[in-house]
């Protein structure tokens, strides 16, 4: 089949993307242009001549502004395209509509908890309060992994979560109240059956006081305590395997049965994005989210700083001005983070991402967004806050992969779906993530470590429709206890990494 070199996406565009490496003096026919140069695959090619300081448009949105004349037929990159401020009309609520939630509800075979909540994995947690008991939580864990839990065949697994901070950091701080609300987000997990929180003992996250703050207590499938307390290291790892002895028979009880899709809390990720993301794996994402939208579900997109230049497009989403107001105040806060700090938002993309075809922030954020699907912005938290709003919602954090999902999870997210265009091998326990890569390149160079392939849609073998279908149906099935490549791997532990704001004393 001969397929158009390259992609347009929006007829407004200033711009077409290359489906693959397009050589020098290629013709491109539908716009009647000479390619000036060999055009890396995912990259821009001007289509018109653009003055410099034009605004540049992908998506129908501005991505960036000229920095020298481009002809039409040029390659587009940092080069030759850069930042700039434009007026954002936030519109607050002109596309928000109503949901019709569906009256034939899809159902997953997940775990309901004694209050409740519904879980799709059933793991027993191992946290660290501070880095200095992280050896000690990840002993207590091999232990396990190395003497097995046949005897549990309905336990998923031991997992610790060792940390890096947890301590030099004030008491009253925003850093600490944040590290509180993460530590009881996880501590409180659905998908944790039980948990046991080790500390050192001197750290300035006192594990009573995280629980006094939270309403938390010791009980039989909750447990805490510090090495200082139980006498050291190799007491502290020999408290942690009994106390774990006594919660795998409990945990065991579990049962799976049929859980109304509604209960599903999906948290949207991306990480080693491409140029692609926002073609493929993205908008067929978005379309799964809209399905499970319709079902009455949750799903949780973040990365403040990866929203950038697309914050109007959601506050036009906005169910209320009180909603989209509070989207604009953490883009506000993260101004101010970079003018305190010495930074700018567009330190994003990342060296990969370029290589990818990404060139400012701007044009990262409109092809992240795409995860979100169509739906109403119902709901703006802060990190880590319990998510209890349904339909999409958005999550404050920062856009670094594992501390962004640290917050989704502690907010409740209980299945993970993300995408890849360079091939991040990620996963996060107690969560299974499922990897979804943008391109068929990446599918067959790192399949090992990939759930779904979405580089179908760039080659025009599926439409977004079809790939969002097949997402949907693996979210239902990774639910319901599906291993994730992730997961067979081993990945969860070392990704546990909450927000630490502000000064490290």
């Amino acid at each position: 089949m001969n397929i158009n070199p390259v992609l347009k996406l929006n007829p407004k565009d200033d711009v077409v993307i290359a489906r693959q490496l397009v050589p020098q003096d290629t013709w491109l026919a539908e716009e009647q242009i000479k390619v000036l140069s060999d055009i890396p695959a995912g990259h821009k090619i001007a289509i018109r001549g653009i003055a410099a300081g034009e605004a540049v448009k992908r998506y129908g949105q501005i991505i960036g502004f000229a920095t020298q004349p481009i002809q039409a037929g040029e390659h587009i990159h940092t080069h030759n395209l850069g930042m700039g401020d434009f007026e954002r009309d936030y519109a607050w609520g002109v596309d928000s509509h109503p949901v019709t939630i569906t009256d034939t509800p899809d159902t997953f075979n997940g775990i309901r908890r004694a209050d409740g909540r519904a879980a799709t994995r059933n793991y027993i947690g191992i946290l660290s309060s501070v880095n200095c008991s992280a050896t000690v939580v990840r002993a207590i864990e091999d232990h396990f992994r190395l003497h097995g839990l046949a005897d549990y065949p309905n336990v998923d697994g031991v997992v610790s979560l060792p940390q890096s901070f947890g301590c030099a950091i004030g008491a009253k701080s925003e850093s600490m109240e944040v590290m509180r609300r993460t530590m009881a987000g996880y501590a409180t997990h659905a998908n944790f059956a039980g948990v046991i929180i080790i500390g050192l003992g001197c750290e300035s996250s006192q594990i009573k006081d995280m629980m006094n703050a939270h309403g938390l207590a010791d009980g039989p499938m909750m447990h805490s305590f510090t090495i200082q307390d139980i006498g050291g290291t190799r007491k502290a790892i020999q408290k942690g395997i009994e106390l774990v002895n006594t919660m795998l028979p409990l945990a065991n009880q579990v049962v799976r049965e049929p859980i109304p899709a509604s209960e599903i809390i999906l948290a949207l990720e991306c990480g080693g994005s491409d140029s692609y993301s926002g073609i493929s794996a993205n908008p067929a994402l978005g379309y799964a989210v809209d399905k499970l939208v319709q079902q009455g579900g949750t799903a949780i997109l973040s990365e403040t700083s990866e929203i950038y230049g697309a914050e109007h497009l959601l506050t036009r989403r906005a169910a209320s001005r009180e909603v989209g107001e509070k989207l604009i105040a953490r883009i506000h806060w993260w101004e101010e983070y970079c003018r305190r700090t010495g930074s700018e938002m567009n330190n994003n993309p990342s060296a990969g991402n370029k290589v990818g075809g990404l060139t400012t922030i701007l044009e990262k954020s409109l092809g992240g967004i795409a995860k979100a699907g169509t739906t109403n912005l119902t709901a703006v938290y802060e990190y880590a806050e319990p998510v209890t709003e349904k339909g999409f919602v958005f999550m404050d954090t920062p856009g670094y992969d594992p501390i962004a999902v640290t917050g989704q999870i502690a907010g409740g997210a209980n299945v993970l779906c993300f995408t890849t265009g360079r091939g991040s091998a990620f996963g996060s326990k107690p969560t299974p993530s499922m990897k979804l890569a943008t391109n068929n390149a990446l599918w067959q160079r790192q399949q090992e470590d990939m759930d779904i392939n979405c580089g179908t849609i760039v080659e025009g073998e599926e439409t977004i429709a079809e790939v969002g279908e097949r997402i949907y149906y693996m979210i239902l099935e990774m639910a319901s206890g599906k291993k994730t490549k992730s997961e067979e791997f081993g990945y969860g532990s070392q990704e546990f990494v909450p927000w630490t704001i502000g000064s490290i004393m």
